[in-house]
């Protein structure tokens, strides 16, 4: 069931790449800790709606991409990015390591 729903989720909120393992995804990114109060360390999470309405939220791994994009997000309600990376289930959390953040204008 979860993967027909993140199927659903990469057919309408996001591209894949020329890279066939990468996908590029577009939605709000929000501190983990400071805005969602989920975490108790700071760490970046890209919320996407999928096509019910409902947000999936795609924790980013902690790489140096992920690293250098967080001072643009912690402590307010977020910012509209591009992300491009790689997706994968861990402990029931979708995880997102990018290799590409995008601010979008």
């Amino acid at each position: 069931m979860l993967a027909a729903g993140l199927l659903a989720v990469t057919f309408t909120s996001c591209k894949t790449t020329d890279d066939s393992n990468q996908v590029t995804l577009n939605g709000t990114m929000v501190c983990a800790k400071c805005k969602l109060h989920v975490a108790k360390e700071c760490q970046n999470v890209l919320q996407v709606s999928d096509p019910s309405g409902n947000t999936v939220n795609y924790f980013l791994a902690q790489n140096d991409v992920s690293k250098d994009f967080h001072d643009n997000i912690c402590k307010n309600d977020g910012e509209k990015t591009t992300v491009t990376g790689t997706v994968e289930e861990k402990d029931g959390q979708e995880v997102l390591t990018a290799s590409k953040i995008d601010e979008d204008k």
